[in-house]
């Protein structure tokens, strides 16, 4: 305990390891419950808590409301440098906000085109077909633990076998499509290597497109939604939003009973009857031993650990207009020969899929994932820019002219301490510990047994983790779990 926050007036008590120790807001106004974080969690969370009456304050360490959403006016719209798609349209929390509230959202096209690294296209129809294959596949994993990716690439060798016994032989393609396969199951997943994921994966994937757009609109309108703010809303008359307030501590009762103190890094306290915390699986990892007091419980802390959080990132360029044919998408095929001339650069090899958003018409993505998007997003932006437009031209510019780009964006999710990757996944350790994000979203109690620290956040979700949707039905587990039944 930090010597200079016992200079508070002493308001409540709340006896930790045997001692009273005493936070009190600063302001002398005590919330219901206080939020830390902004994202899809934590704005369901809030508005479920305020719309039923309770007096909430939410604690965002940015300066900006979203978490990893967040859509960016870019090109001639927006582009979302986060959560780019609603997954799934039956029993979603997001798209049933978007309809309840009269909000277009349209399923994005997924045609695409294949180049080679000399620039002429290629085999579309098979890549589409083999993809098609192994995503069926993966939704029938076996029953003894497995790889994910050694999974992948026994079916494949079963399928090819019986269906194209030519491209065995093809050992150029075979190698750069089993390559392409695990880039596009890490852009899935937020893995850094298809091997690192299990194939009995709990996650669940909602019926219906899994590809709907916010367009124009943007997936921040789901948070203005949620929070009232939408077309000017007013709010919530019961909640106050405190931006830029980084949380450092949470004090509260373990052993006895009392209000929870949230310390701020501005030295801000403030004091409430129970806090939801849904910071990300990243930034508890690196802070869990100093963010909470008592500590929280070893099984807790074991959890964090050993859950995965991984990161997908975007670079996305704007021209002057668009000059790429009429579809979604642009796959890059390498050859043996370009990846080896691009070995002092061995991160430009991955960039493999290119692609357009709805909400902005002369825009185009560049994804990336794992190692290469940490490392992206440390690089200088003019050594990106170079490279990737130079690859762009490369595959593409065979039969078009490549215009110089007029602007560039990159996501950091990796080096922002507020989020410290995208979003978890099932890795080798699920079948050591099977209840880990079960475990991650239990709440800490006090001597009474009532939950005074509350988890939250897409990692605690037990079958719709790594979406939003996951995310907000976290957000209203927990604050149902603080309303009578006839509240929620």
């Amino acid at each position: 305990m930090r010597k200079h926050f016992f200079k508070l007036i002493f308001l409540v008590s709340v006896f930790v390891f045997g001692y009273a120790v005493c936070y009190v807001s600063k302001t002398g106004q005590s919330y219901d419950t206080i939020i830390v974080g902004l994202g899809s969690a934590g704005t369901t969370a809030a508005s479920t808590l305020a719309k039923a009456g309770k007096t909430v304050l939410a604690l965002e360490a940015q300066d900006r409301i979203g978490g990893r959403v967040w859509t960016v006016p870019f090109g001639d719209g927006i582009v979302e440098l986060g959560a780019e798609w609603i997954h799934g349209t039956e029993h979603s929390r997001v798209y049933e906000t978007a309809v309840k509230n009269n909000i277009s959202v349209f399923p994005q096209d997924t045609s695409f085109k294949v180049y080679n690294s000399d620039g002429t296209e290629g085999s579309k129809e098979l890549i589409e077909e083999l993809l098609t294959y192994l995503l069926e596949a993966s939704d029938h994993p076996p029953e003894k633990l497995e790889q994910l990716g050694k999974f992948l690439t026994k079916k494949l060798m079963e399928y090819l076998k019986e269906k194209h016994p030519e491209v065995l032989i093809d050992q150029d393609f075979l190698s750069e499509f089993l390559d392409l396969t695990n880039f596009i199951v890490n852009s899935y997943q937020a893995s850094n290597d298809w091997n690192d994921v299990t194939a009995q994966s709990d996650y669940e994937q909602l019926e219906g497109n899994q590809n709907m757009s916010w367009h124009r609109y943007g997936f921040k309108t789901f948070l203005e939604l949620l929070l009232n703010t939408y077309n000017n809303g007013t709010g919530w008359p019961t909640l106050e939003i405190k931006l830029n307030k980084e949380v450092t501590l949470i004090n509260w009762p373990k052993n006895s009973t009392g209000k929870v103190g949230v310390v701020c890094k501005d030295g801000s306290v403030y004091t409430a009857d129970n806090v939801i915390v849904t910071v990300s699986l990243g930034v508890l990892k690196e802070r869990y031993s100093t963010l909470f007091s008592p500590p929280i419980p070893d099984n807790k802390a074991t959890v964090i650990d050993k859950l995965s959080i991984g990161v997908v990132g975007k670079t996305i360029f704007s021209f002057q207009q668009a000059w790429w044919p009429d579809v979604n998408g642009f796959i890059f095929f390498w050859s043996p020969k370009d990846k080896e001339e691009c070995k002092d650069d061995p991160w430009v090899v991955q960039i493999k899929d290119v692609a357009r958003p709805m909400g902005s018409s002369n825009t185009l993505y560049v994804w990336s994932n794992g190692d290469t998007a940490k490392l992206i997003e440390t690089l200088p932006e003019d050594v990106v820019k170079s490279k990737m437009m130079e690859t762009l031209k490369k595959f593409m510019g065979k039969n078009v002219t490549v215009p110089e780009p007029t602007a560039m964006i990159r996501s950091n999710w990796y080096t922002n301490p507020f989020t410290r990757g995208s979003y978890t996944y099932d890795n080798l350790l699920k079948h050591e510990y099977p209840n880990a994000r079960a475990i991650l979203g239990e709440p800490l109690l006090d001597a009474t047994g009532s939950p005074k620290v509350l988890f939250a956040g897409e990692a605690t979700d037990l079958v719709h983790f790594s979406t939003v949707h996951g995310a907000s039905e976290s957000g209203f587990r927990e604050a149902s779990r603080l309303l009578p039944i006839n509240k929620v």
